[in-house]
């Protein structure tokens, strides 16, 4: 029995004139793939067996012909016959990541929602991932970005610079249905975004991180994150990722919690948990453990705490002491709110 972990067709490019110059379609800045497949049937396997293991340019008859013989709609019709040339990845299995195809590939997995955040092997990610000029004409390698503004102006036009960064916007190339975007620019490709998300102006969704639906995002979802559904994580709020400071833990947050106004965690919580407006808890935080009739039951650092339900995280007004609780009210999202996504 054949079997592929992976497998898409995509666009290559735009690509630059330099890329014209000495490059080809496998190192392009960027790759769009309309249908990724995670896990595809076997006689997608069969089909592609002359194709190579990885990235490889192909003619739009050999996609036509992928099609034909799997039933799979793998290339749009209007693939078939545009000018930018047309790639396919094919892993066949979740090994490190080789090339900026195949990280484009994963990305892709990850916005369809195909698969959840921290189920891909995403290493050397970043070794294959440029820093890109993300602008009004496209990506453009940076060193090249000065001609192409001075190019723009003597054409009488302008060139907006929208980022410069080794991740696009997610919705350039993924929008998952039943979401609210207030700002795209703050959703990188390779969020996952449940059904039934709100992210508002200032929420931020970072590549292999996300939602599982319905949500509110108002702060920060680090890489490595996921709130489970019914969770809102208020305005500025933040959870901490594993990208800096070399933290391994992962953190998720589960159901029906509630993260206030400028607090965060950087501990798992599991569900219908609270942390109060302002309230950053960190593994190291020493707090008071309250039962019921408010006495203390225990002082423990919080990474004790990790992945329990049912706590309130709040701090005394007056010595500004971190008490633990149990929350016996779970924080429901406003319905009306998420009822029109």
């Amino acid at each position: 029995m054949t079997s592929l972990f992976a497998f898409a067709i995509g666009i290559a490019g735009p690509r630059t004139p330099s890329d014209a110059r000495s490059g080809t379609a496998t190192d392009a800045l960027d790759f769009f793939f309309p249908a990724p497949l995670l896990h595809p049937p076997e006689a997608l396997a069969e089909a592609a067996t002359d194709l190579v293991e990885g990235v490889q340019e192909i003619t739009p008859a050999t996609a036509a012909a992928l099609n034909q013989n799997t039933g799979l709609a793998l290339a749009p019709a209007a693939m078939l016959s545009g000018d930018q040339p047309l790639i396919a990845v094919k892993l066949a299995a979740d090994t490190p990541i080789q090339s900026g195809a195949e990280a484009y590939l994963k990305l892709h997995l990850l916005s369809h929602r195909l698969c959840l955040p921290n189920s891909l092997n995403l290493a050397n990610i970043f070794a294959h991932l440029p820093n890109v000029a993300w602008t009004s004409d496209g990506p453009i390698r940076v060193e090249e970005l000065a001609d192409w503004q001075l190019k723009a102006r003597l054409e009488g036009r302008g060139l907006e610079v929208f980022a410069v960064d080794k991740f696009p916007k997610m919705v350039n190339y993924v929008v998952p249905a039943g979401v609210r975007i207030a700002d795209a620019s703050r959703i990188r490709l390779g969020a996952y975004l449940g059904d039934g998300t709100t992210v508002m102006h200032e929420g931020f969704v970072n590549f292999n991180a996300g939602t599982v639906g319905p949500n509110m995002v108002e702060g920060r979802v680090s890489q490595g994150v996921v709130l489970g559904a019914g969770t809102d994580l208020g305005g500025s709020a933040s959870t901490m990722g594993t990208l800096s400071g070399g933290g391994s833990l992962i953190i998720s947050i589960g159901q029906n919690c509630l993260i206030g106004a400028n607090a965060g965690t950087g501990i798992p919580l599991g569900d219908r948990c609270t942390i109060e407006a302002g309230l950053y808890i960190t593994a190291g935080t020493k707090v008071s453990v309250r039962d019921e009739t408010g006495a203390e039951v225990s002082q423990i650092k919080a990474r004790e705490l990790a992945g329990q339900n049912d706590m309130l995280f709040i701090r005394d007004s007056s010595n500004g002491q971190v008490i633990c609780r149990t929350n016996r009210k779970a924080i429901e999202l406003n319905d009306a709110l998420h009822s029109h996504n």
